[in-house]
C-alpha cells in the first residue's frame, strides 16, 4: 500500500503546532511544494526554506507562532484531509465547498495543477478536492 503524501503533510503541521513547535521538516516533493507554496501565499506559515539532508530534499516549514503564550492552547489554524486514496472526492467549479463563508481555504488538484478554491472559480475548473484549511 502506498503512503499518503498529503494526509502526512497535513499531520505534520498539525502536530507540530499542537505542540507548539515553530518549525516542521517534511519531504519535499512537487506536490508537497505545491501545497506549501499555497499556505506561505495565504499566510498560514511564515517561512519555507529547502534543504538537503543525506541525498534528499526537505522542506522546513516555519509556522506562525501564538503572540501570548500564557493563553491557554489554541490552534492557529485547523486543515481537515478531504480526498483520500480509498475515497477520491472531486468537484466541478459551481459546487466547490466555501469554508466559513470564505474565511477558510479549500485546496483542489485540477488539470491546471493544484490550487484554491477562488483559483478555480475564477479559471472555471473543478477537481479533486485535497483538504480544508481554515
Amino acid at each position: 500500500m502506498g503512503r499518503d503524501i498529503i494526509a502526512d503533510i497535513i499531520t505534520s503541521i498539525r502536530n507540530a503546532d499542537m505542540n507548539g513547535k515553530g518549525t516542521v521538516r517534511i519531504a519535499s516533493t512537487s506536490i508537497t511544494e505545491n501545497i506549501v507554496k499555497i499556505l506561505l501565499r495565504e499566510g498560514f506559515i511564515e517561512n519555507v526554506r529547502k534543504h538537503w539532508e543525506n541525498d534528499k530534499y526537505f522542506l522546513v516549514l516555519t509556522l506562525r507562532h501564538r503572540r501570548n503564550k500564557k493563553e491557554p492552547y489554541r490552534t492557529i489554524f485547523n486543515l481537515k484531509r478531504i480526498s483520500r486514496p480509498g475515497l477520491r472526492i472531486y468537484s466541478n467549479y459551481q459546487r466547490i465547498p466555501r469554508i466559513l463563508g470564505g474565511m477558510g481555504i479549500v485546496i483542489l488538484s485540477t488539470s491546471r495543477g493544484i490550487m484554491t478554491d477562488r483559483e478555480a472559480r475564477l479559471e472555471g475548473i473543478g477537481g479533486e478536492i485535497l483538504c480544508y484549511i481554515w
